[in-house]
């Protein structure tokens, strides 16, 4: 090895998370791509902390340990899952348990916490339940959360940047308990924000609550994007289209495909005892997204900022149950 110049040339030589791990909190930040076209003002701060460790007697899906879903991709062509009654009260367990990690996690948010802070958090509320944080190693995602703050779409990895005020921010919990999977997120403000931030969580919401409110047996997946999109161009917003709602139970991403926009080609119809997401990612301007050379973080293209609320849902007899539910918001009339 040549000699250093500078902390940045660590990162020619070693991972990330080696460094941290040999060298603590002496190493300095670090952006990780300094030649990339950013498409906004955010940017990554590394050095990312190390893996987070889950106990050996903790029940996990089966990519926990080489990131590969095997099951998941073994039903890649199968028909949505009817659940029996007995897997329906199994959803709502961990379901429950999804929402009490979120809203505690989403109690620490405040300006001069770090996206990595947060992810312990949900960590160490995961794994205190006796449950397995979904997103950890799945496909190889490094983290126990996705953080995604103002113009990132989803799929943020928590790392060192502190929020500042003014910042949106989205927590996706995802959680494994007993061999099912819950899925929710919402965004939420740092300190006061501006006008415009504040309407476009409030139309992600809005969304989100149209699309469950037609939720029932008989609907068409498909329909799901007549409701949502009308409702974010109302408020002059668009909705991404290249990530969808997805089934869920015992398996992370399941059947049914759920696309969040008009006109789309969503295959099936809602049936008693089905559980899936709905998660309309909506953005202040073009619909169009990029990605960071992280292979996960997906962001606006145009830099504007992005919102989205997520519920796993199940279809009953005479309508629907939102498995994960939570308190109504004071800043979301």
């Amino acid at each position: 090895m040549s000699k250093l110049r500078d902390v940045s040339d660590l990162y020619t030589y070693f991972e990330p998370e080696r460094i941290l791990i040999i060298f603590g909190s002496r190493v300095a930040s670090y952006n990780p791509f300094p030649n990339f076209n950013f498409t906004g003002p955010l940017r990554p701060v590394y050095p990312l902390s190390p893996r987070r460790i889950v106990p050996p007697d903790i029940p996990r899906p089966d990519y926990a340990e080489d990131g590969i879903p095997r099951s998941e991709v073994k039903a890649l062509g199968s028909p949505p899952k009817i659940l029996t009654v007995e897997q329906q009260e199994s959803m709502r367990i961990v379901c429950r348990l999804a929402r009490e990690v979120l809203d505690i996690a989403a109690s620490a948010i405040r300006p001069g916490i770090t996206t990595d802070d947060l992810d312990a958090i949900v960590h160490e509320e995961t794994i205190k339940r006796d449950a397995y944080p979904s997103p950890l190693n799945y496909r190889n995602f490094p983290k126990s959360l996705c953080t995604s703050v103002n113009e990132v779409i989803c799929h943020g990895i928590p790392d060192q940047r502190k929020l500042e005020e003014g910042d949106i921010i989205n927590l996706d919990v995802s959680v494994y308990y007993k061999g099912y999977h819950a899925d929710l997120n919402e965004t939420y403000p740092v300190g006061k924000v501006s006008e415009e931030s504040q309407k476009l969580m409030q139309t992600a919401r809005q969304c989100l609550d149209a699309a469950i409110a037609i939720c029932k047996p008989g609907t068409l997946f498909r329909d799901l994007g007549k409701v949502i999109e009308p409702t974010a161009k109302a408020q002059g917003c668009s909705v991404v289209r290249s990530y969808t709602g997805h089934g869920i139970n015992d398996l992370f991403h399941p059947a049914p495909t759920i696309l969040h926009y008009a006109k789309n080609k969503s295959v099936g119809t809602m049936r008693p005892g089905m559980c899936f997401t709905i998660e309309p990612m909506i953005n202040l301007g073009t619909w169009e997204d990029d990605h960071w050379p992280d292979n996960w973080t997906c962001v606006t293209v145009d830099g504007k900022r992005s919102a989205q609320f997520e519920e796993t849902l199940l279809i009953t007899e005479t309508g629907v149950e939102v498995l994960t539910a939570g308190k109504p918001r004071e800043d979301l009339p």
